[in-house]
């Protein structure tokens, strides 16, 4: 098409479980469009939407994909989404930018906790849904049970649009409710539109008047008609339906089968008639970057150009790419736009549209459509992109935070000098990562969704950027402190010929709030310790915190007050003052009862009500303190502070705990004091360890 219009446009991310069949529709519905030549297998290795190696090997989704067709003059953007919940990030960032959520179910395994994580994703954008019972050909599979099954757990409109013919090994077409034809495939592989079946036909006349039924209640005036009149026109019963449609009152069911590609065209002829485009969904909201109050676009290429980059990947040879929806206006090859986040001007070069990972050159991107460009060098995922004298910045999206950690160590010299460059680039990419070099434990942590989420990005790191590291588990950074007060001298003489060293001083060592840290106090009088050798004993005091008496933690919430001492007006040196306010930290800290601290995070757990009870046990069992529970729908959410050291691998345990239909947050609270008889058993493992 040489010119898209915003109203024939559709942004529609697939969604659902892990291995519901997302990526073989998204290949069938290319193939159906005539956008590529024959049609993929995930098993193959050989789709468009799964071509990132690691995705191959392990025959999982794992970044979204963009996959546009042309069907019927209406281009529709898909975006393939991956199913496992360690790649939310990637599902959020898709939802963002669509105007509806096209759900996968298997009709063999009904809703499962990836379902219903989507179903509640989609809700959070107030995006419309419409739901595809995959594997209509296999064993067991049951598209009335399923439909049962969906209703119950997601409400009462979801209303079937078709029926399947056959089941199983004998599914062989689907009923349309709308047009009341079945499409049946032939022996050729086609399909063709036929009479509806006698052995089917009674119920479909149930199922259609369900259907006329849901499409006259989105409209009074319909609503009206069909009581009057007992019934709809079709026409009438297309508009009703768009109408609920697009206010989430009716969510239509279809069926088929992916991967021997029957239903697809169905489906595709729902997304033209029914699905919104992207002005359909109404106007943006952004604020102005001056801080002068709300700024709003209309979906209209009459508008001054915005855009909203929902995804960045970095190629071996193209460099960065960018993913953008265009909100407003036209952008074109060559533009200057201007960053408002980075207060920077970009040089647009090329504009795209990318088929997985192939990019098409766009004559130019207009409002509401998905687009790409490459090698911006400041832009990163959730910027706004815009029109300098008419600047916006839209909301950037809010992702959950990491919840497991690995330490990692640079295989060689080699890999040490790419590691922090390769890792930045690597966050650039994925917002639900995090990397960072912690100082207390001398580690280099990698922090992400689950394990294999972190598998993965070790992969990449490898293939990549040609970094090989070692995993080790994290260590807890442990701090140390004391509980009383404690008065001491710290005397440092040496005389071995020629100019000696001498520095004395007295502390007094007192406990701090939690948090606190150190304080350093001068209290001399009459120059018993000379001014210019003060700041030298509390240097030596901060370099001695660092490795403390127990176990040689970070020793914190303390005061230090140097009250007294002398000096030599020959060996007195910065430095023997230094050595003198180490000895006397030490000696302090082991009179004034050491004792060490753990770190302890907050926990939001939300589980199904019926795992509640083995979560608080587990929870208790982990040293943990209930805060408190609330219920929302049918999970509870259990609120709690654990220590770090019992939490460090609790996405296993959950997932074990409640067949992964439980989901966490954690976040750092604050240090409490050991128990003495764990703190003793981690101080002796620690010194074992340095000796």
């Amino acid at each position: 098409m040489k010119k898209q219009e915003a109203s024939k446009l559709r942004n529609v991310a697939l969604v659902s479980h892990g291995g519901a069949g997302k990526t073989t529709l998204a290949e069938a519905l290319l193939f159906i469009s005539g956008t590529i030549p024959r049609q993929g297998q995930v098993d193959q290795g050989n789709t468009i939407c799964d071509y990132e190696e690691e995705e191959v090997k392990r025959k999982i989704s794992i970044n979204s994909a963009l996959a546009p067709l042309v069907y019927k003059e209406h281009k529709i953007n898909l975006i393939d989404t991956p199913g496992y919940d360690d790649f939310v990030g990637e599902v959020k960032s898709a939802l963002s930018v669509v105007e509806l959520a096209l759900l996968i179910v298997s009709g063999v395994s009904g809703v499962e906790v990836g379902t219903e994580r989507v179903w509640q994703y989609a809700d959070e954008y107030n995006l419309p849904k419409v739901i595809f019972v995959n594997h209509m050909d296999k064993e067991n599979s049951n598209f009335y049970k399923t439909w049962e099954e969906i209703r119950e757990k997601f409400g009462v409109n979801i209303i079937p649009f078709q029926l399947p013919v056959g089941k199983e090994a004998n599914f062989k077409g689907i009923v349309d409710l709308i047009k009341m034809k079945a499409y049946l495939n032939s022996s050729d592989k086609k399909v063709e539109e036929q009479e509806i079946p006698e052995e089917i036909k009674s119920k479909a006349e149930e199922f259609r008047e369900k259907l006329i039924e849901g499409a006259a209640e989105s409209d009074d005036a319909l609503i009206s008609k069909y009581l009057e009149e007992g019934g709809l026109s079709e026409e009438e019963v297309k508009v009703g339906l768009k109408k609920g449609i697009k206010a989430g009152k009716i969510i239509p069911l279809l069926c088929g089968s992916a991967l021997k590609n029957i239903g697809g065209e169905l489906i595709l002829d729902v997304l033209v008639e029914y699905a919104p485009s992207p002005e359909e969904r109404g106007e943006v909201k952004g604020s102005n970057p001056a801080g002068e109050g709300e700024e709003i676009r209309k979906i209209s290429q009459k508008e001054p150009f915005s855009g909203f980059v929902f995804k960045t990947t970095t190629d071996p040879y193209v460099g960065k790419i960018t993913f953008f929806k265009v909100y407003s206006g036209v952008l074109r090859p060559d533009s200057l736009v201007y960053n408002p986040n980075k207060e920077k001007t970009e040089k647009i070069g090329q504009v795209y549209s990318m088929l997985g990972k192939t990019q098409k050159l766009l004559g130019e991107a207009v409002a509401g459509d998905l687009a790409v460009t490459t090698k911006l060098s400041l832009t990163t995922t959730f910027d706004t992109l815009c029109d300098k004298d008419h600047p916006l910045v839209y909301p950037p999206l809010s992702l959950p935070q990491p919840i497991i950690s690995l330490a990692i160590e640079p295989k060689s010299k080699v890999d040490e000098e790419k590691l922090s460059t390769s890792l930045t680039k690597l966050q650039e990419e994925d917002l639900t990562f995090k990397s960072r070099r912690d100082g207390e434990i001398k580690q280099t942590l990698i922090s992400g969704r689950g394990e294999l989420h972190l598998g993965v990005v070790l992969d990449k790191l490898q293939r990549k950027f040609g970094v090989k590291v070692d995993t080790l588990p994290p260590k807890v950074p442990y701090k140390e402190t004391i509980k009383s007060k404690s008065r001491v001298q710290g005397k440092y003489k040496k005389q071995s010929g020629g100019r000696g060293q001498y520095g004395d001083v007295w502390l007094e060592l007192e406990s701090l709030p939690r948090g606190e840290g150190f304080q350093f106090v001068d209290k001399i009088v009459g120059g018993a310790v000379p001014r210019n050798y003060i700041p030298s004993v509390e240097k030596g005091i901060r370099e001695a915190l660092q490795k403390g008496v127990l176990a040689g933690y970070l020793t914190v919430d303390f005061k230090a007050t140097l009250y007294d001492g002398s000096y030599h007006p020959v060996d007195s040196s910065d430095m023997a003052f230094q050595i003198a306010g180490s000895m006397a930290f030490k000696k302090g800290v082991q009179e004034a009862k050491p004792v060490l601290l753990e770190p302890i995070m907050s926990l939001e757990v939300t589980v199904p009500k019926e795992n509640m009870g083995d979560i608080i046990g587990d929870l208790n069992g982990k040293r943990g303190r209930i805060l408190g529970t609330d219920a929302k729908g049918d999970t509870q959410i259990i609120k709690a502070l654990v220590p770090q050291a019992e939490v460090l691998r609790y996405a296993i345990s959950l997932r074990s705990l409640t067949q992964g239909r439980g989901s966490f947050e954690i976040e750092f609270s604050h240090y409490e004091e050991v128990p003495a008889s764990i703190a003793g058993k981690i101080i002796e493992k620690d010194k074992k360890e340095e000796g």
